[in-house]
């Protein structure tokens, strides 16, 4: 509500009471007025109080009429009565028109005073000339002007006197209101403020908690006190208010929370500067959780630290994420071990720290023999179990000083850091290091109830070495254990010069032979099949690899890196091809002989190989039951059923399948039914020993038996001497491919025999 409706408020509440006040008094002075001046036949009088008292009854009963309406009436009776009480009483009767402009200065203000002060004083002024007024003065001549002069200007003096005072009061009274209610809006606006800030801070996610500063100004000895806590704290604290009023700022802390962190916060406090740190703090029941507060000083205005606003944020989750997004970047999923990019760092730390002390550390590169082999057979899950207590049996092996991390499939790497000052005694620690490794990974492992074994070969080069950095190190380590691998598996050697020279010699066949591909400098030679009377019955393409000198390189030094380096499958394309056209060269010269080639697992794994051959037979024009697709048994060990489902594609187009060394891979010969197998070929390792080995020789008659009972083709390979083909013919093999017979040879060479009768 606004000031002037305040004292008008206030105005019409004393005229309400001062109109009652005079309706009962003026009722009360007016009967006996009324009654003597009936007696003395004064009836002016009579009328006047009477005619008063009744208007007044109609003023104070009519409160539909407007305040200044019913003011300026009252004023009016006064006037009348006073004007009719100078006549016929005499001076005394003035108070009346003197308590006028003081009346009206009280409930209409200060100009309606002064305008009634000035008709009271004229008033006065004009009775004064009046004889009948009675207005006279003792001392002074009879004079009608000077007598109503004197009269009035006393008369105004002592009314102005009260009217103003009592106007100016009144003045002074309404801004003294207005002052008030202007205090008292700003009052109501900042306790909104401070209940809505109240409501605000309470109801925030983040959690508050204020403390007090218990000596304001000594921030070096100052401690603090809880004075508030917000819902938010309650709720994820777990105490309730008054369980910590009065309690340190400390009451969160715990053995995890951070002592770097708190001396940083005491460090700000004790300068009263603002400060921010991430905190581990506990709730009631002990759960840990992570916090980013921010902590405020507050001052007075005397610029002295009174208070502490703490604001604190869970980060519980945002740290979680930090910890597993940095877990996934330095760490293995499967073991938990670091991953390639911290051992980097570890071994980049390693290096600078072994130049430094003067002293000589190990890497230590191993690999898992013939793991993929496992993980095929057996599935991903016990391939998963070996490596993980690979991963427990290395890390029991190892000090903490050490540094144990697999950076991929079946290869862990382990730093042996600070072994010795003198190299051959740091060379002996790390080979009896890795002798316990290899012994430790060749124990057995039971799994589901089967038992397994997985040796490992070990690769190390010690460190440091001038001009070798970190990647030289764990190439090197990886050099060596290839030639662990090379030189049987399961064993230990370390990185020599010469290795690095054979990687680099690696790398020059690679590239090497994708030239020699591209140029046409590749042949295929075939190797004719004979029957138990030597004539070809079929033949194999064998590729050849010729160089400027004349010399051959042979297959077993190029097809192992094709096949590392992904080219075997532009090699595979291509040879496929090469035996389409051998097989219509052979037609045009009148010899209808299947031919074999060889498909590696790599090349048939390929999404579009099945389209591919589909192309190159509608190219070339070969007839495809003249195709043999020669296969390895490990082809049958990654995803079986898929293999078989493409084998029974090709089949469908007419072509056959032949599995080359058989007897050397792992695959369930029950799987034979379900493949569509035209042959076997039993591995030339078992051939080499017959008739005189016993065993070779039960093996090659069980397979010959086993291959005849289900309706397939065998092919003996390496029939080198008249004792094993007669041994092969006693026991009903039907084909067989060897040095005694012919050697691999231009496909020109094989017609030109055949034509001359050499092998027919």
């Amino acid at each position: 509500m606004a000031v002037p409706n305040d004292i008008a408020h206030w105005r019409a509440q004393v005229f309400s009471r001062l109109l009652l006040v005079v309706l009962i008094l003026g009722a009360i002075t007016a009967i006996p007025s009324v009654l003597l001046a009936v007696s003395e036949g004064m009836w002016s009088i009579v009328v006047t109080d009477v005619g008063a008292i009744v208007w007044l009854t109609l003023i104070w009963r009519w409160h539909s009429l407007a305040y200044t309406v019913r003011v300026l009436n009252f004023l009016a009776i006064a006037f009348i009565v006073g004007i009719a009480l100078l006549l016929k009483v005499g001076p005394v009767s003035q108070i009346y028109l003197m308590a006028i402009p003081v009346l009206a200065a009280l409930l209409l203000g200060l100009r309606p005073a002064l305008g009634t002060l000035a008709l009271a004083g004229l008033v006065v002024m004009v009775l004064g000339f009046d004889a009948n007024s009675k207005l006279q003065i003792e001392g002074i001549p009879n004079h009608a002007f000077l007598k109503a002069a004197i009269i009035s200007i006393n008369f105004m003096f002592m009314t102005a006197v009260l009217t103003l005072s009592c106007a100016v009061l009144l003045r002074h009274l309404g801004k003294s209101f207005e002052q008030l209610q202007e205090r008292q809006n700003e009052l109501s606006v900042l306790n909104a403020e401070l209940r809505l800030t109240a409501v605000a801070v309470s109801r925030l996610n983040d959690m508050i908690l204020i403390a007090e500063v218990d000596k304001p100004g000594d921030a070096a000895d100052a401690t603090q006190h809880i004075i508030f806590v917000n819902e938010a704290f309650e709720r994820r604290n777990g105490y309730r208010r008054h369980e910590v009023m009065g309690r340190s700022l400390r009451l969160l802390r715990g053995p995890g929370t951070e002592e770097a962190a708190l001396a940083k916060i005491s460090e700000a406090m004790a300068h009263n500067e603002p400060v921010r740190a991430e905190l581990l703090n506990y709730t009631k029941t002990g759960e840990a959780y992570w916090v980013e507060t921010d902590l405020v000083p507050f001052t007075d205005e005397a610029g002295v630290n009174t208070h502490w606003v703490a604001v604190e944020r869970d980060i519980t989750e945002r740290k979680k994420s930090q910890d597993d997004i940095h877990q996934l970047a330095y760490y293995d999923v499967l073991t938990g071990l670091p991953n390639r990019r911290m051992l980097m760092d570890n071994l980049e730390k390693l290096l600078a720290s072994s130049r430094r002390g003067g002293t000589y550390s190990a890497v230590m590169f191993i690999d898992l023999d013939r793991f993929k082999t496992i993980n095929d057979a057996r599935g991903h899950t016990i391939g998963d179990t070996v490596l993980r207590n690979a991963a427990d049996r290395l890390s029991q092996l190892m000090r903490k000083a050490d540094t144990v991390a697999r950076i991929g499939g079946d290869e862990f790497v382990v730093l042996l850091g600070h072994l010795a000052h003198d190299l051959p005694v740091a060379t002996h620690a790390a080979l009896t290091v890795a002798e316990k490794v290899r012994l430790a990974l060749s124990q057995e492992l039971e799994v589901e109830g089967h038992i397994y074994n997985s040796t490992a070969s070990i690769g190390v080069t010690m460190l440091p070495r001038t001009g070798k950095t970190a990647h030289d190190l764990l190439r090197e380590a990886d050099t060596a254990m290839y030639r662990a691998k090379a030189s049987g598996r399961n064993g230990v050697a370390f990185f020599e010069a010469a290795m690095q020279a054979d990687v680099e010699r690696r790398l020059n066949i690679e590239h090497e032979l994708g030239v020699a591909l591209n140029s046409g400098v590749l042949q295929m030679y075939v190797q004719a099949q004979v029957d138990r009377n030597g004539r070809a019955i079929g033949g194999e393409l064998l590729m050849r690899w010729p160089v400027e000198n004349g010399d051959m390189v042979p297959p077993h030094i190029f097809i192992p890196v094709a096949e590392e380096s992904g080219l075997i499958v532009a090699l595979g394309t291509w040879a496929l091809r090469q035996a389409c056209y051998a097989v219509l060269r052979l037609q045009e010269a009148g010899h209808t002989l299947p031919l074999s080639v060889n498909v590696s697992p790599t090349q048939f794994r390929q999404a579009n190989f099945v389209d591919l051959v589909a192309r190159t037979l509608a190219e070339t024009g070969a007839p495809a039951h003249l195709l043999v697709l020669e296969v390895t048994e490990g082809l049958l060990i990654d995803k079986m059923e898929e293999t078989i489902a493409r084998m029974h594609q090709l089949a469908a187009m007419g072509l056959r399948f032949s599995i080359d060394d058989f007897g050397t891979g792992y695959s369930s010969l029950a799987y034979l039914k379900k493949m569509p197998l035209y042959e076997l070929k039993i591995d030339r390792s078992f051939i080499i020993d017959t008739p005189d080995d016993a065993s070779s020789a039960a093996l090659v008659q069980s397979i010959l038996a086993m291959a005849s009972h289900l309706g397939l083709r065998v092919v003996a390979e390496g029939v080198e001497t008249l004792a094993q083909a007669e041994f092969l013919i006693t026991n009903n093999c039907a084909c067989m491919q060897g040095y005694l017979y012919a050697k691999p040879m231009p496909l020109p060479t094989l017609i030109q025999k055949l034509q001359n009768g050499e092998l027919a």
